[in-house]
């Protein structure tokens, strides 16, 4: 069954200024809840954030969000939590390109800041749990447990990001979206029902704290670049140049300006970025087919699981599922074995398992195995 409360609780309401969110606390105060709306500034100078309503940390989103918490008739606050963010999202997200790797700033955020930091603040002044208007469903088992699940509409399920809670965190978690089957434009039609002006506010998309989106430039602001480095193919051949490998993410097509194609005629993708001598390889598409991977750090919503076990996984925010089996090596590390080869498997992309609809768990993806190719002869 689905979390429900025979009493009122005292709700925490995250509001990020969207519709999303607004919608979220209006359906905790209708449900009998005593709601709180609060607004995290994530940055020491918001105007160096997204404007225009593209992301979720700007001056004008923490005036949409008081706008939507007075047509709510709930109190507000703004909260300051720039500094955890800066350390726990922005510095995390920096050091993991430089090291290589691809990062999930939305999913660390959700981790570090939205069920840590905010999460811990709002028990510690007796509130009993944080509303999102994050699309996904918390249920409550039948000895007192709780589980996170996928939203009932599929189309927009977000339990990938929030793969990362825990059993004591869902325990406190309230998703007010997640278990109605309605379009992103029946939420629209009810935020405009309820007079919330936030009904035809755009959804943001890209990285909040990137103010124009050049997440290359924002890194090389960052890492003291551009640094130029070998762009090679897989037998070490240079191919050409690029100002830094922190730029390319593993399955990357485009921007390589390479200038000539490969002798088959094929497109080239990112096959591998090493920051160690700052070299990208590239190669042809199959080169791409993953077959296994070990990931690190797991985070399990609920009781870890014991011995190999057959799931399906995500493996990014917007991507499909696919059949896996996984076994937990020493309490630390995930060996999951594909059913199929996939594609664009980046690590510090987070894995995330699931049983049915139930979210199993995640961790972050460490290395890969890459399937073996039949060698042709020229």
């Amino acid at each position: 069954m689905t979390q429900t409360s025979q009493r009122p609780l005292r709700v925490l309401a995250a509001m990020s200024g969207g519709v999303d969110s607004a919608v979220a606390a209006a359906r905790a105060v209708e449900a009998g809840h005593d709601v709180t709306g609060v607004h995290l500034a994530l940055s020491a100078n918001p105007q160096s954030f997204r404007t225009g309503a593209r992301g979720c940390c700007t001056i004008e989103d923490s005036r949409d969000a008081r706008r939507a918490a007075d047509v709510i008739g709930i109190p507000f606050y703004v909260w300051d939590l720039a500094e955890r963010f800066r350390e726990d999202v922005v510095e995390d997200f920096v050091a993991e390109y430089e090291a290589g790797r691809t990062p999930n700033p939305c999913l660390r955020c959700n981790e570090k800041i939205k069920f840590a930091a905010l999460l811990d603040k709002a028990l510690a002044l007796g509130f009993d749990a944080v509303c999102t208007g994050h699309y996904a469903t918390v249920v409550l088992t039948e000895d007192g447990g709780r589980e996170l699940h996928r939203a009932s509409d599929m189309a927009k399920d977000q339990s990938y990001v929030l793969g990362v809670l825990d059993e004591k965190q869902l325990a406190h978690a309230m998703f007010p979206l997640g278990d109605t089957l309605t379009t992103k434009d029946e939420i629209r039609a009810e935020a405009e029902r309820r007079g919330l002006a936030v009904a035809k506010k755009p959804d943001s998309h890209d990285i909040c704290f990137i103010a124009d989106g050049d997440t290359q430039g924002f890194l090389a602001n960052r890492l003291g670049g551009p640094a130029e480095g070998d762009i090679v193919d897989e037998s070490g051949t240079k191919l050409g140049t690029h100002e830094g490998a922190f730029g390319f993410t593993i399955g990357q097509r485009k921007g390589l300006k390479i200038g000539h194609p490969a002798p088959d005629g094929k497109p080239r993708y990112v096959l591998d970025i090493s920051p160690v001598n700052n070299t990208v390889t590239v190669g042809p598409v199959e080169a791409l087919d993953v077959t296994a991977l070990t990931a690190i750090k797991p985070r399990w919503c609920g009781t870890p699981p014991s011995g190999p076990g057959t799931y399906t996984a995500q493996l990014r925010a917007h991507g499909g599922e696919t059949e896996v089996t996984a076994e937990l090596m020493d309490g630390s590390q995930l060996h999951v074995a594909f059913a199929e080869p996939v594609r664009g498997v980046a690590p510090g992309q987070a894995v995330v398992l699931y049983d049915g609809t139930r979210v199993v768990g995640s961790a972050t993806i460490a290395t890969t195995v890459r399937r073996e190719r039949m060698a042709t002869g020229g």
